[in-house]
């Protein structure tokens, strides 16, 4: 009988972090990775030397937000503008959810497993990070 997996477990976490932390240094930005499970709930999360303190929970609320609305974080930043669908969303969840690039649902055979959420550099540079993680799984 094949079983499915249906969320996350710690070694799946440590390799996608494995995978954001070279991509990370390859771009010489310390980052902070978080990895959630299908619940959303923290499974880990490494802050890489020099990485901003700041960005802890920045990274931890990516993840989050990406499993809660199973979507892209940047993509939730678009509809999240004034006038857009989601406009004001960032306010929900006690202010759990980050409308900032970074954050991304991880899939396996097309079902939601968990999410990961990278911060510390440039939107651009979280988004190639959280890239490279979610390759990782």
């Amino acid at each position: 009988m094949t079983q499915q997996l249906t969320s996350l477990s710690l070694d799946d976490a440590r390799r996608i972090v494995a995978a954001g932390e070279a991509r990370a240094a390859e771009i010489g930005q310390p980052m902070n990775i978080a990895v959630v499970d299908a619940g959303g709930d923290l499974v880990l999360h490494v802050r890489m030397d020099g990485a901003w303190r700041g960005s802890v929970d920045i990274a931890i609320n990516k993840a989050f937000t990406a499993r809660a609305f199973d979507i892209d974080t940047a993509e939730l930043a678009e509809l999240a503008t004034p006038g857009g669908p989601f406009y004001g969303i960032q306010a929900s969840n006690n202010g759990k959810v980050m409308v900032f690039a970074g954050g991304a649902p991880v899939r396996a055979d097309g079902v939601i497993v968990g999410a990961v959420g990278v911060s510390g550099g440039t939107g651009e540079q979280d988004t190639t990070v959280c890239e490279a993680a979610t390759a990782g799984f």
